[in-house]
């Protein structure tokens, strides 16, 4: 158990440093300040986070968020805004912001999960793109090691055997293929504590807070996506809000000590739990020990690692990753139309705008929209004649999208000068419905008809008491 947990936080440590790299490039700083908060963010989340075995560091959500900061107003401001969003997330955290995860259903999380595979895949062309022929071999040996390693024993990780077999190979044979070494300068000694020189007046809160914001949402909901993925992965519950304030807590301490922020980050998450078993904290705080010792102590050795061995890692983490369920033909048959839209969608929205919080929120928009629809067509009305009166019975959920339609179902001029609105089998959700049912009254007084409605829950019955005649 401890082994396994102490070799899945070295896999991830070592997965961590080339992405930590390449955010700090993506956010405008030096490569030390997303190594910095790597390490302080993962170390910080091990204690104090809400879904145990998660990773929390550099991500590239956040450095797209915050990377016009430091080109444009120095990296005092830059550091500003993390710890602002720090702030911002422990408020949101502490208001309950992590219920809201109720709202998001299945199929933009499996849209959310399929762009972030695809996200991780893509993010490897780089390092394919422009090298050395013996760049892919390097890789499939890398691929075919993880294949083969789990048929052979479980007990140490696959991804981590596959890194030290390329590189004994790359090493051994003095191959000259691109190392992490390549990918920007590894730091040498700790993190000092930094304390942004900036004017503390509104103009600075104003230059600062959109920014702020973004990065505290959009790390938010990917930190909250990813602990809801854990969750259904290790078949465990995770405390959401303790997650949402940690983050902010993780965030501040990065920006005090000189970092790039960031939030709970997919693929070596997935590395750590999918891949090598990871299931607890110590997973986590290993990860951020391992980083820092690997890149200050070692860092020469780190930095002899061939890239090709970190890329094949990450490739087999976008193909776990991606939930191939959802893209056969038989569950693409079986599943509702509706539900495959909302999919793609979230998938679509997050591949154009490179932002997971866009693509998600608008998924949940279009799943919303598609189930007011369908929702709204579920009302129904039956008309039956007695006598000198009529009785109309309306069968369904009343709100905006399927009480503006009910003031048509009506005969007015052919209907007896007694109408009976029944709506015992019906419930009155909103303010539309009350005005609705005061529509339908009207027309019917123009006529010289008189209206009951009869069979009002409570609640119904006060809403309407409350809004009824209030719309004129």
């Amino acid at each position: 158990m401890l082994t396994r947990e102490v070799l899945a936080g070295l896999v991830v440590g070592l997965a961590l440093i080339p992405e930590a790299i390449a955010f700090s490039v993506i956010a405008g700083v030096d490569p030390k300040v997303g190594l910095f908060s790597s390490f302080i963010m993962a170390v910080s989340i091990a204690f104090l986070g809400g879904r145990p075995a998660m990773v929390t560091a550099a991500t590239g959500a956040v450095a797209l968020v915050i990377a016009p900061v430091a080109p444009t107003y120095g990296m005092d401001y830059f550091i500003a805004t993390v710890i602002l969003a720090g702030i911002f997330q422990v408020i949101l955290g502490v208001l309950g912001v992590a219920k809201l995860m109720r709202f998001i259903p299945r199929s933009v999380m499996v849209g959310f999960v399929n762009a972030l595979a695809i996200f991780v895949f893509s993010s490897q062309f780089p390092q394919l793109i422009d090298v050395p022929w013996l760049v892919y071999p390097l890789v499939a040996l890398g691929i075919l090691v993880m294949i083969v390693m789990p048929r052979i024993t479980k007990i140490v990780p696959a991804p981590l055997v596959s890194v030290i077999i390329v590189t004994a190979v790359v090493l051994t044979m003095g191959i000259a293929v691109p190392t992490v070494g390549d990918q920007g300068e590894l730091p040498r000694s700790l993190p000092s504590l930094f304390l942004p020189d900036i004017p503390w007046t509104w103009e600075t809160f104003g230059i600062i807070a959109p920014f702020a914001l973004g990065v505290a949402l959009v790390g938010l909901m990917e930190s909250l996506l990813t602990a809801k993925l854990v969750d259904e992965i290790t078949d465990t519950h995770s405390n959401k809000t303790r997650e949402s304030w940690a983050q902010g807590v993780a965030n501040m301490l990065s920006g005090f000590f000189g970092g790039m922020g960031g939030c709970a980050v997919i693929g070596q998450t997935m590395i750590g739990v999918k891949a090598s078993g990871a299931r607890t904290r110590i997973s986590t705080f290993c990860a951020g020990l391992f980083l820092f010792v690997l890149v200050v102590v070692f860092g020469n050795f780190v930095g002899t690692i061939p890239m090709a061995a970190l890329v094949a890692v990450m490739i087999m983490v976008a193909i776990g990753a991606f939930d191939w369920h959802s893209v056969k033909p038989s569950t693409l048959k079986r599943m509702p139309k509706s539900e495959t839209f909302v999919m793609v969608a979230t998938v679509v929205l997050v591949l154009l705008t490179h932002n997971l919080a866009i693509g998600v929120v608008g998924g949940v928009l279009v799943a919303s929209v598609l189930f007011v629809r369908r929702v709204a067509h579920f009302v129904s009305v039956t008309r039956s004649v007695s006598g000198d009166s009529v009785t109309y019975v309306v069968d369904g959920e009343l709100f905006f999208a399927s009480s503006n339609d009910l003031t048509t179902l009506f005969s007015y001029s052919e209907d007896p000068s007694r109408v009976v609105v029944d709506l015992s089998r019906s419930h009155v959700w909103d303010a539309s419905t009350v005005a609705a049912l005061d529509a339908i009254e009207t027309k019917y007084a123009a006529l010289g008809k008189t209206v009951e409605i009869v069979g009002m829950n409570d609640a119904s019955e006060r809403m309407r008491g409350r809004l009824t005649g209030g719309f004129e």
